[in-house]
């Protein structure tokens, strides 16, 4: 077994930290972390993970696995159990960790017939990444996010089970951009809302389609709604008029990819 790192004040470790807390971090270094086994063998497969870090317990059980992936470009350091509860975010860790590269994504190709979901203002980390779970397992053709959470914050990326890796995501923030992108690749625009004119199960996804999913607590913006082509709602039972925003993307996406 390799030295084991014991001090909190060791570089990798102090940079972990400084990453797993802080967005303008991220941003900075241009690096994001993972924890978790499985998660971390979809970023190894996709060759994004620049550090590698196992707890004493973690080395024991997971290294042989792990190492079966091509790490040239990949520091492994071993760390003590301690020092693994310490930096973990989860009440109990499998004490396996990733520092990884951001991915460029560049400007989106869109396919004819591409199936496509916007999350505009979504503030949640467990919603987008429960959508981005739900995409990816739908074979939706990608995601694009406007204004919405940091999709590198370690609650999004741990609530996406690995889809991050394997889910077309874009990010436009700036609105005219991004209805400018849409409209210059013929992209029919559906608003999700409460009181929608035509109903979601009914009125078909037929072309290239893109609905936008609204902020969890007050829905998107009336001048959002009004830009897009359509309208689009699901129809509730009795006294129900909502639902949580990543229930009610599946449903739509389950509809568009019908």
């Amino acid at each position: 077994m390799e030295n084991i790192i014991t001090s909190k004040d060791n570089p990798v470790i102090k940079l972990y930290q400084k990453l797993s807390n802080s967005k303008k971090e991220r941003i900075q270094y241009g690096l994001f972390v993972l924890e978790g086994l499985r998660i971390t063998e979809d970023a190894l497969r996709e060759e994004y993970v620049s550090n590698l870090i196992f707890t004493q317990n973690a080395y024991k059980k997971y290294s042989g696995q792990l190492f079966q992936a091509d790490l040239k470009n990949t520091r492994t350091i071993v760390i003590s159990n301690e020092l693994g509860s310490r930096i973990s975010a989860t009440g109990t860790t499998q004490g396996v960790f990733a520092i990884c590269r951001i991915p460029v994504r560049k400007t989106p190709v869109f396919k004819d017939n591409g199936k496509y979901i916007v999350l505009f203002g979504l503030q949640d980390c467990g919603n987008v990444g429960m959508i981005i779970r739900t995409a990816d397992a739908l074979g939706m053709d990608g995601i694009i996010l406007s204004g919405t959470c940091d999709l590198y914050s370690p609650k999004v990326i741990r609530s996406t089970m690995g889809s991050v890796f394997r889910t077309d995501i874009f990010i436009e923030n700036d609105t005219e951009k991004l209805f400018s992108l849409l409209e210059k690749n013929s992209i029919i625009t559906s608003a999700a809302v409460i009181d929608g004119e035509e109903n979601v199960i009914e009125c078909g996804f037929s072309g290239k389609q893109a609905v936008f999913i609204g902020n969890e607590g007050n829905g998107l913006p009336a001048e959002i709604s009004a830009r897009c082509d359509r309208r689009v709602t699901i129809p509730m039972n009795g006294s129900i008029n909502s639902l949580n925003a990543a229930m009610a993307a599946g449903i739509i996406m389950w509809e568009m990819k019908k």
